[in-house]
């Protein structure tokens, strides 16, 4: 008999352990996905509060800044509510977009023409333009493939982001075809110039009626013909300087759409 309640005792005590054990595994699996969600909210209110404060270098619109204020929102809401020892500085933030959003709603929309842009002056800021367009444009279809984007304005500023990658494009292949060109490497200047008609040629058989395209042809028409006058007078055996793509060019791969 005794023998018997031994081993009953074994047996609820193994069953004990066995019972805090998986109570426990199951506390630190919980904890590890918390983290982990955590983590993921933090990188988007880093990645969308960056793409925030890049938008001065381009026309934004009231629309784009609504898009990016509640997908921080969100994450901060996300955040507050998995806690932790930053959840009383999610709290604050979250009170603070709150009224950034409250604010624009009750103010005026701006939705600037993009035919205000000009190129940045560095090709450090224009990289980091680009950058930014492409995180912009992929926080754009995630929202919108969400469903949190209304289909029309999803089109427009998905217009607007194409339109401005194509002038930072065929913008910067010019101005880097004018500095080949002054330093007599004529090479590099025309080829560059040569895919910059290439790619308008393209779009412009597309939109045809855009004002800007008409007059970048025009102008990367004059600057070749300019640098084959300018490639006549050199020395006519000079080596000739080519360049390997650049950031910038490997960036802007060439599109199956427009």
């Amino acid at each position: 008999m005794i023998f018997t309640l031994v081993l009953i005792l074994i047996g609820a005590l193994l069953l004990l352990v066995i019972g805090i054990n998986v109570i426990q595994q199951q506390k630190e699996r919980a904890e590890a996905e918390r983290r982990t969600e955590l983590a993921r909210q933090r990188a988007i209110i880093d990645e969308t509060e960056t793409v925030l404060s890049c938008t001065g270098m381009f026309p934004c619109s009231t629309n784009i800044v609504l898009i990016l204020y509640k997908r921080v929102q969100e994450a901060l809401s996300l955040s507050v509510s998995l806690g932790g020892n930053q959840a009383t500085d999610y709290h604050r933030r979250l009170q603070d977009i709150n009224a950034q959003i409250e604010t624009l709603n009750n103010g005026t929309k701006q939705n600037p023409s993009v035919e205000s842009f000009r190129l940045p002056d560095t090709d450090k800021q224009i990289l980091t333009l680009v950058q930014v367009l492409k995180k912009l444009k992929a926080i754009l279809r995630a929202e919108h493939n969400k469903g949190k984007i209304d289909p029309t304005i999803f089109a427009q500023e998905e217009a607007r982001i194409d339109s401005l990658q194509l002038r930072i494009n065929v913008d910067s292949m010019l101005s880097r075809a004018r500095s080949a060109s002054f330093m007599k490497q004529y090479g590099s200047s025309k080829q560059m110039v040569t895919k910059a008609l290439a790619t308008l040629h393209t779009i412009k058989a597309m939109t045809p009626n855009d004002p800007f395209i008409t007059k970048k042809v025009d102008e990367a028409k004059i600057l070749l013909d300019e640098i084959m006058g300018a490639q006549k007078q050199a020395t006519p055996n000079a080596p000739q300087p080519k360049n390997d793509d650049d950031d910038i060019d490997v960036l802007f791969q060439p599109k199956k759409k427009w």
